[in-house]
């Protein structure tokens, strides 16, 4: 028989789900939604090729530095509060942004979404960890499931709702986004309305300096290889294709192969992992998957395309893997704060001049084979990184 208690504790465990779940739906739509309609942008803003290019770069560099503020803020206010805060900026920022006169106020704008982005990207782990210690592993699967569903979600729909639903306003086609935020925040009041007394881990976790535990920096180096990947992906993948005769259609179906392959295989593997001791031949094993799609790009892209396609696909489900190795190499939720800080700022800062080298190689080259070579190089690294983190080690 279910007794009061354990009735209440499922109810708040449900609660925190669902809050948890809404919360990742929105981590993604502030950039995904940018790119399907950035000609528009630009025609309406006057926005030069430049500063279009650094429209792109503006989320790394922000995930990197408004991060590390997120374990400060949860010592003083609580996880969930900060969370409720970040979702309540992002649809702020979200909801005017597309108003913006001019493009410096686009660009400072857009900071503010994904400022609110980055506090909730440090700050999910901990509250999984806090939450659901014993399902670690499949409640980070859920909530990576739910953060691609509404990255594709963005991408895909920013265009027919601008052209159908709004009449050609690329405005109204960004803004209507924010409202998957606001649907949101109500999910976290209950969570923050509870009471908040500061733990006294937060309080002598100052003394332990994350940056100085090699589990730390292999966490982080893993998190920045994995980014890169995953920004090559997105950012050259689809052009890879149709640069050796692939259609410009089957090249956007070989694309959303590989993203939509890290749904199911996401939350597989999280809910493996969470049941293992220790990772690390898992995080070799997905090298080993970019190894070889990667390879069969550099050998002959349209060869095999859909294998490549599902290989890549594979191998992007490094990024709820390392999620899930964050949540279990901290020992407390308030360790789990400051090691995905660290991890998630210090691997973005990382992955920030990979896209721009694969363009610049690009360009030099003519071709696709250099790219792909320093692609494949930086595989090794994360590999190492991988087995290292993956190794069954708490802070």
């Amino acid at each position: 028989m279910v007794t009061a208690e354990q009735a209440l504790t499922s109810k708040r465990r449900m609660t925190a789900l669902v809050a948890l779940l809404l919360a990742a739906v929105n981590l993604r739509l502030a950039v995904t939604s940018v790119g399907p309609v950035l000609d528009e942008i630009r025609d309406g803003l006057g926005m030069s090729s430049t500063v279009a290019g650094l429209l792109t770069s503006v989320p790394v560099i922000c995930f990197a530095a408004v991060g590390l503020t997120a374990p400060r803020l949860a010592a003083r206010f609580g996880a969930s509060r900060v969370i409720l805060a970040g979702l309540a900026v992002l649809a702020a920022g979200l909801a005017v942004r597309p108003y913006a006169p001019g493009t410096v106020l686009f660009l400072l704008l857009s900071l503010v979404a994904l400022a609110g982005i980055a506090v909730v990207n440090v700050l999910l782990p901990s509250v999984v960890k806090d939450r659901f210690p014993d399902r670690v592993g499949a409640t980070t699967g859920l909530y990576s499931v739910a953060l691609n569903v509404g990255a594709t979600t963005a991408a895909a729909a920013t265009v027919p709702l601008t052209d159908h639903a709004f009449g050609g306003d690329w405005r109204l086609g960004l803004a209507c986004w924010a409202l998957v935020a606001i649907l949101a925040v109500p999910s976290w009041l209950p969570l923050a309305r509870e009471p908040f007394e500061r733990p006294t881990e937060i309080k002598t976790e100052a003394l332990v300096r994350v940056s100085r535990h090699p589990v730390a920096w292999a966490l982080a180096i893993y998190f920045g290889m994995q980014s890169t990947s995953a920004y090559v992906i997105i950012g050259w993948l689809p052009q890879i294709y149709r640069d050796a005769g692939v259609s410009a259609e089957r090249a956007g179906v070989l694309f959303a192969v590989t993203s939509f392959l890290g749904v199911p295989l996401g939350f597989a593997l999280s809910a493996l992992a969470g049941r293992l001791r220790s990772q690390s031949w898992i995080a070799v094993g997905l090298g080993v998957f970019g190894l070889a799609g990667y390879g069969g790009l550099w050998w002959d892209p349209a060869a095999a395309p859909w294998l490549w396609a599902v290989f890549l696909g594979i191998v992007n489900t490094a990024f709820p893997l390392v999620l899930t190795m964050i949540a279990l190499r901290g020992r407390t939720p308030a360790t789990v704060v400051r090691l995905s800080a660290f991890a998630q700022s210090v691997g973005y800062i990382l992955a920030i001049p990979g896209p721009f080298l694969v363009g610049a190689l690009h360009d030099a080259t003519g071709g696709w084979r250099g790219p792909l070579t320093l692609v494949l190089c930086l595989m090794v690294p994360q590999m190492i990184a991988g087995f290292f983190a993956g190794r069954d080690r708490q802070i």
